[in-house]
């Protein structure tokens, strides 16, 4: 429901709830008027019959004092019985009686009386009733009766009252929804505008949860699409930027591998001479002078390791798929480690079941991975331990396991290890996993990385079986 429809129909109930509140309070003063006029007329009637009778009875007893002890509480304060005369012959008020009254300023009916100025008047305006008495064609008299109208005063009052506290009633319901709703919905806009500068600043994890349909979440559900929205852009620009910076490190690394690859080529044999015609002639220094030409040889394949990653890196991967039994695989990249993982003492384990299916994949390139995977697990142990080799099938899908027992990856790192250049080590310039990532996504698989700082790490690669033939 949009805002001004609930404002409307907050307005309408309000309008209603003060007309229907009058209304019921007008219809039980109305009711409690009438029935003390109805009371007060009744008193007023018997009043006039008990004058009636004194006056024209024989009785020297009158019963107007007893009578007007109960009527005062009906209004009725003063009863008088006049004569033709003018004199009084009975009244409620015993002073009164045997005084004189001018009859041409006795007004006929009912009359408010003018008090004088000054006087002690706590009540409305008194009033007058003055009725003929008439029996047959004789008149014998007047009765003079003297009512104030306190108790319909009272109740014009007490429904005076009783309006005006359910009009503030009414305002005061109406004053707590509307202090209500501006809280309800300053508060969205409050935190709008917070989440609009954390947009600004650049953060874009900002989610508002949609709680109506109004125009506040209507709103919300707009901000929260801009926000989809620059996600979306940013990871458009992110991968533009990485397309260029692929393009960039592509032309570098084939500048790279035109000047470098051939002098570490010539120097490879160079070495590869040296050890074969010269060490035989050093005598006492061979083993020394053989050691050095190790060392030599490393570093011109570590050279040469990097200058490969380059080019893996900037130029775009074609796929060359086979069968590879996984087992022949390792086969052949574990020798060309055996030398480093025998000085450190790292031992490699393989719990490789025997029923484990071929893989569908590129030798070369995951020949890459494997190497990346293991050199990595033996930098994290300098000390030495056990790297495990593990493989396992899934439903459609074989899951090869590396694990190790290093030092650990800390969380801030884990999603960082496969962001090209990113390394936490002396050497390497941080391609090595990057180029593996690319290759396992180019096979349709997956990579999960699961490290615990002093525990070691564990990376899981899951890979598509071989496509069965139609």
């Amino acid at each position: 429901m949009k805002l001004n429809s609930k404002l409307i129909i907050i307005m309408i109930s309000l309008l209603v709830l003060a007309l229907l509140t009058l209304f019921i309070l007008n219809q039980f003063a109305q009711t409690a008027l009438v029935n003390e006029i109805q009371d007060s007329s009744q008193e007023i009637s018997k009043a006039i019959q008990m004058s009636i009778e004194d006056l024209t009875s024989s009785a020297e007893t009158s019963r107007l004092t007893d009578y007007l002890a109960k009527a005062r509480e009906k209004g009725i304060n003063e009863i008088n019985i006049i004569n033709t005369e003018g004199e009084i012959i009975d009244s409620s008020d015993p002073d009164k009686i045997g005084k004189k009254r001018d009859l041409k300023k006795l007004e006929k009916g009912i009359h408010a009386v003018h008090r004088p100025i000054g006087g002690a008047v706590l009540s409305q305006k008194p009033y007058q009733v003055v009725v003929p008495v008439i029996v047959g064609d004789e008149q014998l008299g007047f009765v003079q009766i003297n009512m104030l109208l306190d108790n319909i005063r009272d109740i014009q009052h007490a429904n005076f009252v009783r309006r005006l506290f359910a009009t503030g009633m009414v305002f005061t319901v109406g004053i707590a929804l509307t202090i209500f709703l501006a809280r309800r919905y300053t508060t969205p806009i409050k935190n709008l505008v917070e989440d609009f500068k954390r947009i600004s600043a650049g953060d874009l994890s900002v989610t508002i949860p949609v709680k109506s349909n109004d125009e506040i979440g209507e709103m919300a559900e707009g901000f929260n699409n801009m926000v989809e929205k620059l996600r979306e852009r940013e990871a458009l620009e992110k991968r533009l930027y990485e397309a260029e910076h692929l393009s960039r490190v592509g032309q570098l690394a084939s500048g790279i591998a035109h000047e470098i690859r051939n002098p570490l080529n010539y120097i490879s044999l160079a070495i590869d001479h040296l050890k074969t015609e010269m060490l035989p002639c050093c005598g006492d220094k061979c083993a020394e002078l053989e050691e050095l030409t190790d060392k030599i040889k490393e570093e011109v394949r570590r050279a040469n390791y990097m200058v490969v990653n380059f080019m893996n890196y900037g130029r775009p991967l074609k796929l060359r798929r086979t069968e590879v039994i996984y087992r022949e695989l390792l086969a052949k990249v574990l020798p060309v480690l055996e030398g480093r993982l025998t000085e450190q003492k790292i031992i490699v384990e393989l719990q490789i079941p025997d029923d484990l299916p071929p893989l569908w994949i590129d030798g070369e390139l995951f020949r890459n991975c494997i190497l990346n995977f293991v050199t990595n697990a033996s930098q994290a142990m300098p000390d030495g331990g056990t790297i495990t080799l593990g493989a396992r099938i899934r439903v459609k899908r074989v899951e090869l396991t590396f694990r190790d027992q290093g030092g650990g990856i800390s969380p801030d790192d884990i999603s960082k290890i496969f962001q090209p250049y990113f390394t936490t080590k002396d050497v390497g310039i941080g391609l090595g996993l990057a180029i593996t990532e690319r290759i396992i996504k180019e096979h349709d698989g997956s990579i999960a990385v699961e490290s615990t700082v002093g525990a070691g790490t564990t990376i899981t690669v899951s890979l598509p079986s071989q496509p069965t033939e139609d």
